[in-house]
């Protein structure tokens, strides 16, 4: 108890408050996109009118903020459970969205691809809410099977592949978008190729680490490395898209729309699993926490 609140409400509160944070930076985001104000600059001046872009920086200030927010949330939750938050679909997708924003900054402080923000936002945001009113779980501890250090290693490598993947899947889609609608105000194509690329660097050999961690955890609890469930078999479609993606990245063939299109078709992917295969299927990785 801290001051008449308990933990799990100030993680309630600062995911919901960061949730409206990121709405609000979208809001932000979206005047930036539309915006042709330039700053004034004297008669005769050499160098041509650079674009004030007050609005960008606020949407980007307030995507900060939100994300410390967020990761406080995550980070009480924790407390409140008194284990490692990440027992149910709710903290699942906590830590999702939390480590897709957080990519995103560090892209956005690496590339100039401000007008992605948008882009990014929404899903998670979207995502967040959806999070908050249908997947949400009381702070309690997690069922028997869960009662694992591989919970720490391989529940958490999937979460943070997971949301490293999102944003160059994102730029995949918009690399498509602008292949498709060039007079749209998005990032130069080149730019969205090479955001993708490098971010699916990074997310893959997580996502491949999650995915061996998954199958040495399934032979110790049930005696097999493969057994054909739901969540098993989307992972390894998921797994396959993403290496033919690098690899067809990788040749000069397949470079352009034909490899955006497999980066997005990963992402389909995952969005499936995250989804369908949580909510819909019933298999061995039932552990949702909703009733």
């Amino acid at each position: 108890m801290i001051l008449g609140f308990t933990v799990a409400t100030i993680s309630d509160w600062s995911f919901l408050t960061a949730t409206g944070i990121y709405l609000l930076a979208m809001v932000f985001a979206t005047v930036s996109s539309s915006a042709n104000t330039r700053i004034p600059v004297a008669v005769g001046a050499l160098e041509p009118p650079l674009r004030d872009d007050r609005a960008g920086r606020m949407g980007l200030a307030l995507t900060w903020l939100g994300f410390g927010l967020h990761a406080a949330a995550v980070v009480a939750r924790g407390i409140a459970a008194h284990r490692w938050p990440l027992g149910n679909l709710y903290e699942y997708v906590m830590v999702i969205t939390l480590v897709a924003t957080g990519g995103w900054l560090i892209v956005a402080s690496r590339f100039p691809v401000r007008h992605m923000a948008v882009w990014v936002l929404l899903p998670v945001a979207g995502l967040m809410v959806l999070d908050g009113k249908v997947f949400y779980a009381q702070a309690a501890p997690v069922s028997p099977a869960l009662q694992s250090y591989w919970l720490i290693i391989h529940v958490t490598t999937a979460a943070a592949a997971t949301g490293a993947l999102v944003v160059p899947g994102i730029a995949s889609v918009l690399y498509l978008v602008r292949a498709a609608r060039p007079h749209l105000k998005l990032p130069p194509s080149e730019t969205l190729d090479r955001v993708a690329y490098r971010a699916t660097i990074i997310g893959f050999p997580l996502f491949t680490f999650a995915v061996i961690c998954g199958a040495v955890w399934a032979e110790s609890a049930w005696g097999r490395f493969w057994g054909w469930d739901p969540k098993e078999v989307t992972s390894f479609v998921a797994w396959v898209m993403y290496a033919a993606y690098l690899h067809a990245r990788a040749t000069a063939g397949w470079r352009g729309v034909r490899a955006a299109v497999l980066n997005v078709l990963g992402l389909a992917v995952l969005v499936f699993n995250l989804t369908f295969v949580n909510l819909v299927t019933s298999g061995m990785h039932s552990y949702t926490g909703l009733n």
